[in-house]
C-alpha cells in the first residue's frame, strides 16, 4: 500500500519544529544575555561623601566586583546631600538595565518613610533589594577633655548634673539621630539633637564642647578611640565589636532595651530584569565574602553579611517597622 502524506500535517510538523527551534534560541539568547552582563561599566551611586563609612564599603565592593567582571569596572559616584535622599531619588529614576545600582543604607530605605512627610521615591516600589553587604554598630563617644565619664552610667550621672544633654548627629533623619532619642529613653533623659552636615563637623562639635556625645559608626569611632582623642562609653550592638573588643555593649552595662545598628546594601531600580538581579546578588555575595575583602571590611569596623535578595527584603521590611516606632516616639517629621 502506498502511503500518502497529508500536506497539512507536513506543514504543521515543519512549523512545530521551527517553533521549538525559536524557543531554544530564545533560551540560549537569554542565557547569553545573563552571562554577558555586564558588558560595560556599572555605576554605583553612594549618597554620602568620599571617606565616609558608606564610601569605604562601596569602594571595596566596587574593586572586588571589577576584578571578577574583568574589564567591566564599577564606578563609584558620590551624590551626598539630604541624608542620602538625593542619591536615592536619582537611583530610583535610573534606567532599569542593571547598569545603575545604589549602595543604600538604613536611613534611606527603612527610616525615611516614617521621618519625611513627602519622599521623592518609594523605597518599596522603586527599588529591588539585591544584597545586604554589611551591618554596622554605633559607639557612644565623648571628649575626655570635656566629659569625665568612662562608662554609660557615669555619663548619665554626669549629664543629670548639667543643664541638658546635647547629642550631635550626622543629619536629621539618620540612625544616629533617632538612636540618640532611643538612648535618652533608655537612660531616662531627654536629649537635644544637634544636627551637623558632616561627620567632620559633628566631631568638631564634640571636640569644642558644643555637644556632649555622639553615636558614631564603629569605623569612624575606632581610629579616634585608639588614638586617645575620644572615649568610647559603649557600643549599640548585641555583641561587642571586633574593632573595639574592650568596649562593652550598652546592654552589658544594664540598659537592656537599647540595641540598634545600621546597614549598607545594594539595591537596583525595581524593573531590572530578574536574571540580572540574580547575577548581581550572587556576585556581590561572593565578592564581600572573599577572604581579602571580608578582612578589609572587618578592619574598618563592619560585620560582613552578604545576604540573599530574599533575606535583604525581609531585613528592610522589619527595620522599617522598628525604626518607624522610634521615629513616632520622637514626633519628628521633615518636609
Amino acid at each position: 500500500m502506498k502511503t500518502v502524506l497529508n500536506p497539512l500535517t507536513s506543514w504543521n510538523r515543519r512549523h512545530a519544529l521551527l517553533a521549538v527551534g525559536m524557543a531554544a534560541s530564545a533560551v540560549s539568547l537569554g542565557v547569553q544575555a545573563q552571562t554577558q552582563y555586564p558588558s560595560r561599566p556599572v555605576r554605583m551611586i553612594v549618597g554620602f561623601p568620599a571617606g565616609t563609612g558608606p564610601d569605604i564599603v562601596a569602594r571595596l565592593l566596587a574593586q572586588k566586583l571589577s576584578e571578577g567582571w574583568g574589564n567591566m569596572g564599577v564606578i563609584v559616584d558620590n551624590k551626598p546631600g539630604a541624608g542620602g535622599l538625593i542619591a536615592a531619588s536619582e537611583a530610583a529614576r535610573a534606567t532599569p538595565d542593571g547598569y545603575t545600582i545604589m549602595l543604600g543604607e538604613t536611613g534611606q530605605l527603612s527610616i525615611a518613610p516614617s521621618s519625611y512627610n513627602k519622599l521623592p521615591y518609594d523605597p518599596v516600589k522603586d527599588f529591588a533589594p539585591v544584597s545586604q553587604v554589611v551591618s554596622a554598630d554605633f559607639v557612644l563617644l565623648v571628649n575626655p577633655q570635656k566629659v569625665p565619664a568612662k562608662n554609660v552610667k557615669e555619663f548619665v550621672t554626669w549629664t543629670q548634673q548639667q543643664k541638658g544633654l546635647f547629642m550631635a548627629t550626622f543629619g536629621a533623619g539618620t540612625p544616629g539621630h533617632f538612636g540618640a532619642f532611643m538612648f535618652g529613653d533608655a537612660v531616662k533623659l531627654k536629649p537635644e539633637a544637634v544636627h551637623y552636615k558632616s561627620t567632620g563637623d559633628a566631631l568638631g562639635g564634640l571636640f569644642s564642647g558644643d555637644v556632649q556625645g555622639v553615636f558614631a559608626s564603629v569605623g569612624l569611632a575606632a581610629p579616634n578611640v585608639k588614638a586617645g582623642k575620644l572615649v568610647a562609653l559603649g557600643s549599640t550592638g548585641a555583641t561587642r565589636t571586633g574593632a573595639l573588643p574592650d568596649v562593652p555593649t550598652i546592654k552589658e552595662q544594664g540598659f537592656n532595651n537599647l540595641e540598634f545598628s545600621s546597614w549598607f546594601g545594594i539595591v537596583a531600580p525595581s524593573k531590572v530584569p530578574a536574571d540580572i538581579l540574580a547575577k548581581l546578588s550572587a556576585d556581590i555575595q561572593k565578592a564581600v565574602k572573599s577572604p581579602e575583602t571580608k578582612a578589609k571590611l572587618e578592619e574598618s569596623g563592619f560585620r560582613v553579611t552578604g545576604t540573599s535578595r530574599e533575606e535583604f527584603t525581609r531585613i528592610i521590611a522589619a527595620d522599617t517597622v522598628t525604626w518607624g516606632k522610634a521615629v513616632a516616639a520622637t514626633g519628628f517629621k521633615a518636609d
